[in-house]
């Protein structure tokens, strides 16, 4: 970070083009230039020029330019963040030579030359030129340097690719999804720096309210020369300005900014991207969130957990062939069965796999296994082995069955012309998941899982996992419908996904993230993209949203709370004539001048000081509406009440050591 540059920009704010779009501020720096007239000027505004009230006009002055210089140095330093983040992102942009395909022939051109529709040539180690989608080969392409995931990601058809990352395996062509500064990088570096700039629904609702509330204290202080009517005492025009800036919610106004900024940037701290503010700021309203089974529920990945063998058939003979004929299958699964097999202390020789051919699983068979002539091991789906075989066992169709209730998936085992055992298979859930499923009913959010497992394994996932509704064999469409289904109700939905046949229904859904390694309509459709491609950070961007909304309320609460306590301070000190509002005086402050100068210091101060909790934000616990709001108000409320209390007094002491005293 540049402090310089930070310090430079809180001064550049000055500039009353720039600092009218926040009214609060406004109103403080014209406050300011005021002050400096009646110092120059203090005939003109008959006021009196002692010795005394010069001191007071400069602390003043002073103390008015601090505030408005502190407010802008909350938006330089969220500011300063963004820059970072986009100066990282303009270092991921590589400009490379690409293998242009046209008219059956090679043509080398520079990157930035490539438009929407042409075809490129991605050769081994070679960095891919620009956004779009695999169209022939495959290979695996380290995205390192846009997801900070070091395990290179395997690419097949259909699959998206993004420019300036690199191929490190095989062969691929690719078809240009975007046109030259239209890619993905490109459009994550306009939104960091849009948000510098652009206002999000609920932040420009509080700031036509703090407009409200500032032009009806301006009126208010406006009226109290009418006072003088009545008492012919004339208040001083010097404590009239720090009344009205004690009145206006300056604090809140000057780190709502701040607030706004940091929202984008902490989005782009958890490698998400969020194509505009609003998308933040629905993820904090959200009612209803729909989530896939596979990958975000649970792990995604089948592992063997137990080996059942049928009846009369000794056990560890059948763990043992369940063992041989997944030797040489490198599929998760398989790896599992031989990993849980050599628990089992068995003992086996890659000898006796010499004479057999390993038959790799595949969608039309629907099983793999050792083959050698009419000797097999086989397993695969209870249906494509009893059908190859003509095989009908009761027992082995008992046990299916009854890991299917469990959720579990049933994977039999057949050789010489009979079902030797089944071994069991969970696509266990993700740890934590239920925790984090806990933690949005308490935020009263609803929860949808789509799945297209059958009824029976649906349900045991959205029972372990506490789902609210799960909805089973579900089809593409099912997304679509759901999401209209509750919006309908006046419901704000969010959802994944990263396919395809998911853009209608990302589109339709207030808060929608695509997986980075999804495809480009999908990315296209979503408000949001998950670089990491991990379903499971919907959840953190909704715990995000709510933190947003939790920070700028606690911060206007406490705002306007420490209004109320200056107030004490202020008026009495105002009219100090009149013995009548002495009750006010609750601190018994008798030097009214310095009461006024310690108010304001404090006024001055504690933006400087709630900056750090804006840009960072409130830590938010997951609960319902009225345990956050009863939270708000003994913290923030009545917090905002006491402690300027404290804070006031305490500086009129320190003022009074150092022997200023009016």
């Amino acid at each position: 970070m540049d402090i310089r540059e930070v310090l430079i920009n809180a001064l550049k704010g000055f500039d009353l083009r720039k600092i009218i779009k926040n009214p609060v501020m406004f109103i403080t720096e014209i406050a300011f230039f005021i002050s400096i007239f009646i110092i120059i000027f203090p005939s003109d505004f008959n006021v009196p020029y002692t010795s005394v009230y010069i001191y007071f006009y400069i602390s003043v002055t002073v103390l008015l330019f601090l505030t408005v210089f502190f407010s802008n140095l909350s938006t330089s330093l969220s500011e300063s963040q963004s820059k970072a983040i986009t100066s990282s992102l303009e270092k991921m942009k590589i400009s490379t030579k690409a293998n242009l395909l046209k008219d059956g022939k090679i043509i080398i051109v520079n990157s930035g030359e490539l438009k929407k529709g042409d075809t490129v040539l991605v050769r081994k180690d070679e960095t891919i030129p620009s956004d779009g989608e695999v169209i022939k080969g495959s290979g695996y392409v380290n995205e390192s340097n846009v997801t900070g995931e070091s395990r290179p990601v395997l690419k097949l058809v259909g699959d998206s690719v993004t420019g300036s990352t690199k191929l490190v395996t095989d062969e691929i062509t690719a078809r240009v999804s975007v046109n030259p500064g239209e890619s993905f990088i490109d459009s994550m570096i306009k939104v960091v720096q849009n948000a510098v700039r652009e206002k999000t629904p609920n932040e420009i609702a509080l700031s036509i309210f703090l407009s409200g509330v500032t032009l009806i204290f301006l009126i208010v202080v406006a009226s109290i020369f009418s006072l003088s009517t009545y008492t012919g005492i004339k208040p001083n025009i010097d404590i009239l300005l720090v009344l009205l800036v004690a009145l206006i919610p300056t604090t809140i106004g000057g780190l709502l900014p701040a607030i706004g900024i940091a929202a984008v940037n902490k989005v782009s701290q958890y490698n998400i991207i969020s194509k505009s503010g609003k998308a933040v700021e629905n993820a904090g309203d959200i009612d209803t969130i729909i989530l896939d089974k596979t990958g975000t529920i649970t792990m995604g990945e089948r592992e063997a957990v137990k080996f059942y063998s049928n009846q009369n058939y000794d056990y560890k003979e059948f763990v043992k062939n369940a063992l041989l004929c997944s030797f040489n299958d490198e599929t998760i699964e398989g790896l599992s069965i031989v990993r849980l097999a050599k628990k089992e202390n068995i003992n086996y020789s890659e000898e006796e796999l010499k004479d057999y051919k390993f038959m790799p699983f595949s969608s039309e068979t629907s099983y793999s296994g050792i083959k050698n002539g009419d000797k097999y091991i086989l397993k695969g789906s209870l249906r494509s082995l009893s059908e190859k075989l003509n095989l009908n066992d009761a027992y082995i169709n008992g046990v299916c069955k009854e890991i299917s209730l469990k959720g579990g998936t049933a994977i039999p085992v057949a050789s010489a012309g009979k079902f030797i055992g089944v071994i069991e298979l969970n696509d266990i859930l993700k740890p934590g998941i239920r925790d984090r499923i806990e933690d949005l009913h308490k935020m009263n959010i609803r929860t949808v899982m789509l799945t297209g497992d059958d009824e029976v394994t649906a349900a045991y996932f959205a029972r372990e996992a506490g789902i609210d509704q799960y909805i089973a064999n579900s089809k593409p469409d099912d997304k679509y419908n759901k999401v209209i289904e509750e919006k309908n109700k006046e419901r704000m939905v969010a959802m994944i996904g990263d396919g395809t046949n998911d853009a209608p229904a990302l589109a339709k859904a207030d808060v929608a993230m695509a997986m980075n390694t999804g495809t480009q309509a999908a990315k296209d459709a979503a408000n949001m993209v998950d670089l990491d491609s991990t379903p499971t950070k919907l959840i953190d961007v909704i715990f995000l949203g709510k933190q947003i909304l939790i920070t700028r309320g606690s911060l206007t609460t406490f705002s306007i709370a420490n209004d109320i306590s200056k107030y004490f301070v202020i008026i009495p000190a105002m009219f100090y004539l009149f013995p009548e509002l002495g009750f006010l005086n609750l601190l018994n402050l008798t030097d009214p001048l310095r009461a006024i100068t310690a108010a304001l210091i404090f006024n001055t101060v504690i933006i400087i000081m709630l900056v750090p909790l804006a840009l960072r934000g409130v830590k938010y616990t997951p609960s319902g509406a009225s345990d956050l709001l009863q939270r708000n108000i003994m913290v923030y409320g009545f917090g905002g009440l006491v402690f300027p209390f404290i804070m006031i007094y305490i500086i009129y002491i320190l003022l009074g050591l150092g022997g200023i005293a009016w």
